[in-house]
């Protein structure tokens, strides 16, 4: 079936709330670190282990979407969740708090099934469009989710944000219930050749080699940015508390809305000049970080440059990967996003590291040396981009 516009949208909003269960506790670390009486870079491994489940649930359980109905696997994914999220604002200790977020991170792939669903119902001619609007309600909900989150535990407590997220993962699976379309799996053997088949991809593939590479250094670049701007924004001279802190998300949403226009582009052009420009955001945005670090307006221009910045990079691989093989999408996805949630997890490790050494020079030369990486592999590659073996 043809997806309406309101198929589009339920997509869209269904993959902003469940995305935002892996951002919600970035802008609580400061709350977590002062009831358990850790440090902060102790707290802030809880947003470490959420991103690795998050990257292990890609590899796992998302190429199944090729394999299995793809709406009866998406709402049991969205319940397991919500059982995920319950059982966070239960912890009674740091290690249990790092334990949840895991599983948290592993259940909340439920946006990497259903895009590639709705690329699946797209035609040619708008796929890039219906990718870029449900990427939009994607990366509103990521950055949608720290202003949520600060308000909510400046308030209720940290605890108070994971009990309302799991209520809205539980809404959602009726939601998605009712208003999901129904699809015939693709791939007939076992799991264990499905998973086989990802190395083949890797392998017959250049455009996803350089598509995840490129990926994998924008999104370490933003986990490492997301970590450590709680730490610069709670100390002086700022001393924000995390309700303000949450409020740097509004500036990146702001950013968001160019998804869909990025799709359109995407659609009539060679999607991959819209990376090259993104990675140009990414340098301002990291530049004017350095530059206006004791600075408000400063911090949120730099935002607002590197949202835009990794819409374009993202919203274009996306479409670049999806192109490859149709049969293989969710396959293809599985490859394409886990190796960039990789580089988020690591971003956000190698963040609390160079925080601890060099605070927020380190921050601005790491994530500049991250970007440099994804600058290179694009010129690199750019003579072979356009050439992919068929699969």
């Amino acid at each position: 079936m043809a997806l309406s516009r309101w198929n589009i949208a339920v997509m869209a909003l269904c993959t902003g709330l469940i995305v935002a269960n892996i951002y919600y506790s970035q802008p609580l670390l400061v709350l977590m670190s002062d009831e358990f009486g850790v440090s902060e870079s102790n707290a802030g491994q809880v947003t470490f282990f959420t991103q690795v489940g998050y990257a292990l649930g890609l590899l796992f359980c998302v190429p199944l979407g090729d394999m299995l109905e793809k709406k009866k696997q998406i709402i049991t994914m969205t319940l397991a969740s919500s059982v995920a999220l319950v059982a966070s604002a239960m912890s009674n200790n740091i290690a249990m708090l790092k334990v949840t977020g895991l599983l948290i991170g592993f259940t909340s792939v439920v946006p990497q099934l259903i895009l590639p669903l709705a690329a699946t119902l797209s035609s040619d001619n708008n796929r890039g469009k219906v990718i870029g609007t449900v990427m939009s309600g994607l990366l509103i909900g990521i950055l949608l989710s720290r202003t949520l989150s600060g308000i909510i535990g400046h308030h209720l407590g940290w605890r108070g944000m994971f009990w309302i997220a799991a209520a809205i993962s539980g809404l959602l699976a009726l939601v998605m219930m009712f208003s999901f379309p129904k699809t015939e799996p693709t791939f007939k053997g076992t799991y264990g050749d499905l998973m086989k088949s990802l190395i083949t991809l890797v392998k017959e593939q250049p455009v996803l080699r350089e598509a995840s590479a490129i990926n994998a250094c924008s999104f370490a670049m933003f986990g490492l940015f997301w970590t450590t701007v709680v730490f610069l924004l709670s100390d002086a001279p700022f001393f924000y508390q995390s309700d303000k802190i949450g409020l740097m998300g509004l500036a990146a949403a702001a950013g968001a809305l160019g998804a869909p226009l990025v799709g359109r582009v995407a659609d009539k052009k060679n999607p991959r000049i819209a990376v090259g420009y993104g990675i140009i955001f990414l340098f301002a945005g990291y530049f004017l970080f350095f530059l206006f670090r004791t600075e408000i307006i400063g911090i949120i221009v730099g935002i607002i440059a590197i949202d835009l910045g990794l819409q374009a990079i993202h919203v274009s691989n996306q479409t670049r990967v999806y192109a490859l093989i149709p049969s293989a999408r969710n396959r293809l996805n599985t490859v394409f996003m886990t190796t960039s949630f990789i580089g988020t997890s690591l971003g956000s490790g190698i963040g609390l590291w160079v925080w601890s050494v060099g605070k927020w020079t380190g921050v601005c030369v790491a994530g500049t040396a991250l970007i440099t990486v994804a600058l290179i592999i694009y010129l690199l590659t750019l003579p072979k981009a356009a050439v992919s073996k068929a699969g």
